[in-house]
């Protein structure tokens, strides 16, 4: 009997969509500190791309600034550029390139200019790197305008995100959670035993999960990226321990946010997120959703995210910082209570 094919790693499903994007377009560069083979990567998210596709993969010196910069550069010269960030934290470094030169480029000559440029982050904690390597620092580019901020999710395809990317015009920072690389994609609109989903209505759109049948929820929770697992973990024990029944928004695109119709359909809204607590992204959430919701909420929306605190290097002491699928746990029923 032969064995089932298992679904690829996120990693593995986020490589082959770099090589089919550049494969697809002889216009996209990739440009990244130690990204060139052999090394491909500090993640291997870029590993064979050099020995493939030559010199539009380039090794480029330590400096995220000149890095983004060049990126730039090349979207606005009629190119398409895919930049690696090492890690999220850095790129905090390449802010003044993303807020005064990449992002308005699109606007300030008088006419549209499109910028395709993706600079992807690795980001999170869960792994002991310490302060300056674990941080989710997404909040921090919200609110740019001519910026967008994506999240890679296991629910979404790499390569339509990446290639709606650059259709969009407008630079983007897609942020990955360093602990979804060695999970598997979903696919074929099944979770697990328990849970269904939805497939998004277009690359960067909102992926609902539940409960196959169900139309009314106790719960909402709204999750990106690599917090999806915990979100799910989470609604299992919710519903086989508390018989409380929870669905999962899980959106690829965090600003400008947009849930596309897809409303909660849980009589509590939650948002959770890794960043810090203080000025969060899920406050922005939200703020759109209570003129869309107010008539029916029955309480305010619950926001669950990191303490506001740096996060240490030492792993007993991470934990009481980040967010676990018990936070979220005890968020919902504290809320319903």
């Amino acid at each position: 009997m032969r064995e089932p094919v298992r679904a690829e790693r996120v990693s593995e499903h986020l490589n082959r969509a770099l090589h089919d994007v550049l494969a697809a377009d002889p216009a996209v560069h990739v440009l990244g500190e130690d990204i060139a083979d052999p090394y491909g990567g500090a993640f291997k998210i870029t590993k064979g791309l050099s020995s493939r596709f030559g010199e539009r993969v380039r090794s480029t010196p330590i400096s995220e600034s000149a890095i983004v910069g060049a990126g730039a550069g090349l979207a606005l010269g009629g190119d398409k550029a895919i930049v690696e960030i090492m890690f999220a934290d850095f790129a905090a470094l390449a802010f003044d390139q993303l807020l005064n030169f990449a992002s308005k480029s699109t606007a300030m000559y008088g006419r549209p200019v499109p910028m395709p440029l993706i600079v992807r982050c690795p980001s999170g904690g869960r792994r002991g790197y310490g302060p300056t390597h674990s941080q989710s620092p997404q909040k921090h580019f919200l609110g740019v305008p001519g910026l967008s901020v994506l999240e890679l999710t296991p629910f979404h395809d790499a390569r339509a995100l990446l290639e709606d990317g650059f259709a969009a015009g407008r630079p983007a920072l897609l942020f990955e959670d360093k602990v979804l690389y060695t999970r598997r994609m979903f696919r074929d609109g099944v979770v697990d035993e328990l849970f269904r989903y939805e497939p998004p209505d277009r690359p960067d759109g909102v992926v609902r999960v539940g409960v196959e049948g169900v139309t009314g929820y106790d719960c909402t929770i709204i999750a990106p990226g690599g917090m999806a697992h915990r979100a799910l973990e989470a609604m299992r024990e919710l519903l086989l321990e508390h018989d409380v029944l929870c669905e999962l928004l899980v959106p690829a695109r965090l600003y400008p946010f947009d849930l596309g119709g897809l409303l909660p359909r849980g009589r509590h809204v939650c948002v959770a997120e890794d960043g810090p607590a203080g000025g969060t992204w899920g406050a922005e959430v939200a703020t759109r959703l209570y003129p869309v919701l107010w008539g029916r909420l029955a309480r305010p929306i619950t926001l669950v995210s990191a303490a506001d605190s740096i996060i240490p290097a030492a792993p007993h002491l991470e934990r009481e910082v980040l967010v676990h699928a018990h936070t979220i746990r005890l968020a919902v029923l504290e809320a319903l209570a």
